[in-house]
């Protein structure tokens, strides 16, 4: 039964999923935004009568979370808290023929290539205007930059391209209008994002052109961090390490997911390297860049991995010596060509071996910070949490990396740079104490 309908539309949009569907939503919120609506991210209170949930199809667990998300205000709608719900994203564009026949609740479902369909649904124009404009959902000292949409990469086990389509560069002046935008409303760090990074270009300029990008964003005034998340280990071009020397306010960081330490995997997983090379590269790049600290993603359990390449994975990890590292199960994703070899490797023991990954990693992160300590860092801080204000030195992305704490005794403002001595730390964790300017 019905009991709440309000005069004025209030939307709250739902973002689940990783930092490129933060963007997507950052944009549907600025759209919104500026055809008048009140519109507000993850509110927790109950007052928006519409909401918009932006959903990931990713991996199984992924995907339940965002149908779990979708069900919970689809049963809000029925009971009245809501007028409208709207369903966008990955899982919407993926299966949004068999969602409609299972969720009828939700007003509409909008594929991830869909914001102007959306937007006109909810009464609203599209505005070129807004184009590089954001309204951020994270804290405005941090922002995430897309670079580009899609991929081309033949990955086996991935459903990426069959949401978001082929790799689309954004134009380098287009890129350049958004940082500065960013800037000038207090960002400090842009942390750029993609499929693959490293392919950035090559459809509009007919190169690789992820170094002059990051050489023209550099030059950015008030952009004192450039992070790089997401690159591909084939083809990567060695050029953009250059630039990460010649310039103080590049990162000296790389989240460069390789998913597999076996050879035979890497080929089923088609991923257009060997173990032996992608050693080769990680060598290389900390040859260029000394300090660098390296993140990656491995997959556990793709199909076909016996013990022998599982054994041949974790050595793997522990010759890399990774500074940063997370793991996946396999998830069998249909209208992959992975979805056509038997998913042979039980569930248990996929994560068995996701655990001993991890506790491998465990014992290396914590040596790695052990010699940190005693060491002084630039640290930006994000949020006060407790006794504590958290936050991160260079080397560490937001939520999946390494934090810093400081006493809350000793006040630091949010979003500011601040010199940090290493006192103690933890496997994931440093603690440490200002240092006077």
């Amino acid at each position: 039964m019905k009991t709440k309908t309000l005069g004025t539309n209030k939307i709250n949009i739902v973002t689940l999923g990783c930092s490129k569907n933060v963007v997507d939503s950052e944009v549907i919120f600025t759209q919104l935004k500026g055809n008048g609506y009140e519109v507000s991210h993850e509110s927790k209170k109950d007052y928006s009568n519409i909401v918009i949930v932006n959903t990931c199809g990713f991996i199984d667990n992924a995907k339940q979370e965002s149908i779990d998300t979708i069900l919970r205000y689809a049963d809000a709608k029925e009971a009245g808290v809501i007028d409208k719900l709207y369903v966008t994203g990955c899982l919407s564009h993926r299966y949004k023929d068999e969602l409609e026949l299972e969720i009828p609740t939700v007003d509409a479902f909008f594929g991830t290539n869909e914001l102007p369909r959306l937007l006109k649904t909810l009464k609203a124009d599209y505005k070129h205007e807004l184009m590089g404009e954001r309204l951020l959902t994270t804290p405005t000292h941090y922002a995430y930059l897309k670079i580009a949409e899609g991929c081309d990469r033949p990955c086996s086990f991935c459903a990426i391209p069959l949401m978001r389509g082929g790799h689309v560069s954004r134009t380098i002046d287009d890129l350049l209008v958004e940082a500065k935008s960013l800037a000038k409303r207090g960002t400090k760090e842009l942390i750029l994002i993609a499929q693959d990074l490293t392919y950035y270009g090559l459809d509009i300029y007919k190169k690789r052109n992820l170094s002059e990008l990051l050489d023209r964003l550099s030059d950015v005034e008030g952009i004192e961090w450039i992070r790089l998340q997401y690159a591909y280990p084939a083809g990567f071009p060695m050029d953009i390490l250059d630039v990460m020397n010649s310039k103080s306010n590049i990162c000296k960081y790389l989240d460069m997911p390789l998913q597999s330490g076996s050879t035979n995997i890497l080929k089923q997983m088609r991923r257009g390297i060997t173990r032996e090379k992608t050693e080769d590269l990680i060598k290389s790049i900390r040859d260029r860049v000394p300090e660098i600290a390296l993140r990656t993603t491995l997959i556990a359990g793709h199909p076909g991995e016996t013990e022998e390449d599982f054994e041949e994975t974790l050595q793997f990890v522990e010759n890399a010596r990774f500074d940063r590292l997370g793991v996946f199960t396999y998830s069998h994703e249909d209208q992959t060509h992975s979805y056509t070899m038997p998913d042979n490797v039980p569930a248990e023991t996929k994560q068995e071996r996701a655990d001993e990954i991890m506790a491998v990693q465990q014992e290396i992160s914590l040596e790695n910070n052990q010699k940190k300590i005693g060491q002084t860092h630039k640290v930006l801080f994000d949020r006060k949490e407790g006794g504590y204000f958290i936050g991160r030195t260079q080397f560490d992305s937001p939520e999946v990396d390494n934090e810093v704490l400081i006493p809350a005794t000793q006040f630091v403002r949010l979003g500011d740079f601040a010199n940090v001595k290493i006192e103690n730390v933890e496997e994931f964790d440093l603690y440490g104490n200002l240092i006077s300017q």
